[in-house]
């Protein structure tokens, strides 16, 4: 199976790659970075085709775009433009060369602000975003379905609650812990500074949703749209003292007014019921090594 993948400089492309390079799959790299494959930002309509059209890949895995949530309500237009104007440039030149499968990635962020009786949300479940990225999302997640309806495009949507692992950035809250703790170990400082604890979220390693990415282009239905979950939610504060435990020295927590977000979702808890019924698919690796793996890694990197 030929792939493309665009943002696959990114956190979760970068695994993406390795797993369907250990599948069998042959992949191409599609990136605004251009680390390794093609350089192309998905603003660019043209430059965008140019390229799909070069490689007439059988499946794209489309996860390029804007990540930051907090991020967004700075830049709520550059947030806007590439998640849905990129999005919608993605799937026009997939159309045009007749690509016969497409995953486009949104976010669990769609779902916005919940109640404790609604969880856990399955796909059916209102869309209410809360932030510039949500609603970003809103739109790539609705332009990908009008792909499919009114242009016949094989797609399927994907909901991705939250994941991470080794490689994430620091813009997100467990990395973030994560890099504060090992530059700690360096320097000898003992305070983490942290943002809101309270929030709960869902949490998969990115090694399982990648996995559940490549069994929806094999065995997902095209229009139909998957939450990418573990189906358990941790409070961030049960994750920064899971953290904490595994630094090597003595360390605590000082809260930051800067880290804190101008919304922030209480809590998100999805059910994966879909998707498993679909694939077969179940998360196998435990928070417990995920988190570990995560600073250790973050160990690596900063020595």
């Amino acid at each position: 199976m030929r792939a493309l993948v665009t943002g696959a400089s990114g956190f979760v492309g970068r695994h993406l790659v390795r797993h369907l390079q250990a599948a069998g799959d042959e992949v191409v790299a599609c990136d605004r970075a251009g680390d390794d494959g093609h350089i192309v930002d998905i603003t660019d309509a043209s430059a965008t085709a140019a390229v799909i059209a070069e490689v007439r890949p059988d499946v794209i895995y489309h996860l390029a775009g804007w990540a930051d949530v907090g991020g967004s309500w700075k830049a709520p237009v550059e947030a806007f433009r590439a998640n849905a104007e990129g999005t919608l440039n993605v799937l026009s030149a997939a159309t045009d060369v007749g690509v016969e499968r497409v995953l486009s990635v949104s976010s669990a962020d769609v779902y916005g602000a919940v109640a404790e009786e609604e969880l856990p949300l399955t796909e059916d479940a209102p869309l209410r975003p809360a932030s510039p990225y949500a609603a970003s999302k809103v739109a790539a997640d609705f332009l990908a379905l009008q792909a499919f309806l009114g242009r016949g495009l094989p797609v399927l949507r994907v909901r991705a609650f939250n994941h991470l692992g080794p490689g994430q950035t620091d813009r997100f809250v467990a990395a973030a812990l994560a890099s504060r703790i090992a530059r700690n170990e360096l320097d000898g400082t003992d305070v983490v500074t942290i943002g809101n604890l309270s929030a709960r979220r869902d949490f998969t390693d990115v090694r399982d949703v990648v996995r559940a990415y490549r069994l929806l282009v094999e065995h997902g239905t095209p229009g139909e749209v998957y939450n990418v979950c573990r189906g358990v939610d941790v409070a961030v504060q049960d994750l920064a003292d899971q953290l904490l435990a595994l630094a090597r020295a003595p360390m605590r927590f000082i809260p930051d007014p800067e880290l804190l977000r101008p919304v922030d979702v209480p809590v998100l808890r999805g059910s994966h019921d879909r998707l498993t019924a679909a694939t077969g698919w179940e998360p196998e690796i435990p928070l417990d090594r995920t988190l570990a793996d995560l600073l250790d890694d973050w160990r690596s990197r900063l020595h």
